[in-house]
């Protein structure tokens, strides 16, 4: 199945079954479902991870994120950059992380290295029976 470049690393993942394996973009990244699990002491709420694998100078196309979706991001190895709404551009480095409002502009999600290569956990709580995670950004 083909991903549509435009949604975007989180977006993309969420758009697929969780059954499905890894999908790869056109921009050197591979987002892999991890988890997904409806909040039982939340009811209308889902938890999912996602990994993102970051080639080398690889990166996300900028993205709205759904008003239910409140993000943590972890970096698992290497280093990231990414920029939320009008915030700084920001580097990341394995082991640190940030969060995203629900309804936040990430306009830069990408991997800061040239040469290596680097990986995200993102944790997503949204609305249950949520389509659109991720939408490409205006």
């Amino acid at each position: 199945m083909t991903i549509r470049p435009l949604i975007g690393a989180v977006g993309a993942a969420l758009a697929i079954a969780t059954a499905m394996p890894a999908a790869a973009h056109d921009l050197g990244e591979t987002v892999t479902p991890h988890f997904e699990k409806a909040m039982p002491n939340i009811p209308g709420k889902t938890l999912s991870a996602l990994i993102v694998d970051y080639a080398p100078g690889g990166a996300s196309l900028p993205h709205d994120h759904a008003k239910s979706a409140f993000i943590f991001a972890y970096v698992v190895s290497g280093e990231i950059e990414s920029k939320v709404n009008d915030g700084p551009t920001q580097t990341y480095r394995a082991g640190e992380g940030w969060y995203e409002p629900p309804g936040s502009a990430h306009l830069v999600s990408r991997n800061a290295s040239e040469i290596k290569p680097a990986k995200l956990l993102a944790v997503i709580v949204h609305d249950s029976g949520e389509k659109n995670i991720t939408t490409p950004h205006e």
